[in-house]
Order: C-alpha cells, then structure tokens, then sequence
C-alpha cells in the first residue's frame, strides 16, 4: 500500500465512517429492525464509539497493514484515534495530528476526492448495491453487493449484534483488496461538547492546506 503514514491513517478513518453511514444511509429502503435502530441511532445524534483494529490485505502484494485504536462517529462528524495520532473532521475541515512529527495538518475535507469517503459510497445505495440480511444466532449480517465498475467497494458485509451494535465490517473493493474493521466495546452515546474536540499538544508546528488561508 503506497502512501503516507497520515493518508492511511485518513483512509482507515473515513472507510470506518463510510461503510456505518452505508448501513445509516440504506435504512429507510430496507425498513427492517436492524436497519431502522440504526438510522435512528444516528438521526436522533448519537454517537457510536469503540475501539477497533482495522486489517488492509493487499491481494497483489500480499502485504497487511494493522492499525487500531478508537473511534467516535455521528453524523456527519467523526473522530479517531490511533497510537498518539488525532484526526477530527466535522464535515468541511480535516484536522490531523501526527505525532511522529510533532504537527497538525488543517485541509479542506472534500468527500469527492476521498476514495474511502461517505459520499463516494452513498452515491449507489439506492440502485447500484443489492441488500440482503440474514441472522446467524445473535447476529445479523447485512450484505451489500454492487456490479458497478465505479462502485468504491464490490461488496461490504456488516456485523450487527442483538442491540444494533456493529461487530465487524468486511469490504473488498475493486481491485479486490480486502478491509476487514473489528469493533469492540461499541455503543451508541449521546454527544457532548467535547465528543468531537481537538486536544494536541502546545507548541506543534501547523500546516494549513486550506484554500485562501
């Protein structure tokens, strides 16, 4: 996988974030229990936090990147963490802490050009993938498939337990690369003001990538 520490780290984050919002976003159309709680979850601004490992399998290389740490996602804002690394995005700004260099880097959060971003995936929700669920003991398992060639991912498969908690999500995009996310400890929290806060250290060094800054 051949990109910066800080691009993977902003992939994973907004994989993370899309393929939750995949579920939020095909709810009404499916209008099942799970689906529902879900949307709901999310409509009403709550919060779904947990801790996670996410596995990248590169099929053509064989390589496997782990990253893990914790996540925050609501509704159009998320925030993760991992190792002494932040990111925040609230919608139109990115904000990234790397520690290892010791700086925050301040971008304009557009989806379109975010291979992993929310809109890139909503974008066939309604007639691109097909959805199909089944229950599997205490489980729910959710699985989306779409034959579009300009589809992010050929096929995301969800995890939900008996609460509506995700378990684990398992996505395969187009070149047929494998991202495997487990979650544990989640739950849906009601937000505060400090959810979505920026905490870095005094004195770092900021780069701001914005356009007119």
């Amino acid at each position: 996988m051949k990109c910066s520490k800080t691009l993977a780290f902003k992939n994973i984050a907004g994989f993370l974030l899309g393929a939750l919002l995949l579920v939020h976003g095909t709810a009404t159309a499916q209008d099942t229990p799970v689906f529902d709680r879900l949307k709901n979850q999310f409509e009403e601004a709550r919060v779904f936090s947990a801790s996670f490992v996410h596995e990248y399998n590169d099929t053509f290389t064989g390589e496997q990147q782990l990253t893990e740490g914790t996540i925050w996602v609501g509704q159009d804002q998320y925030k993760m963490q991992s190792g002494g690394n932040l990111m925040v995005v609230d919608g139109n700004v990115s904000r990234v802490y790397d520690s290892s260099k010791e700086r925050v880097i301040v971008s304009d959060y557009v989806e379109e050009e975010d291979d992993f971003a929310p809109s890139r995936m909503l974008q066939g929700v309604d007639d691109t993938y097909s959805v199909s669920e089944a229950s599997e003991g205490d489980q729910t398992i959710i699985r989306l498939v779409s034959e579009d060639p300009f589809a992010v991912f050929m096929q995301v498969t969800i995890f939900v337990d008996a609460r509506g908690i995700p378990l684990r999500i398992e996505a395969i995009d187009q070149v047929e690369n494998e991202l495997i996310t487990y979650f544990e400890n989640g739950e849906f929290e009601t937000e505060t003001a400090d959810t979505f806060e920026f905490r870095h250290p005094e004195g770092v060094e900021w780069i701001d990538l914005r356009h007119g800054s």
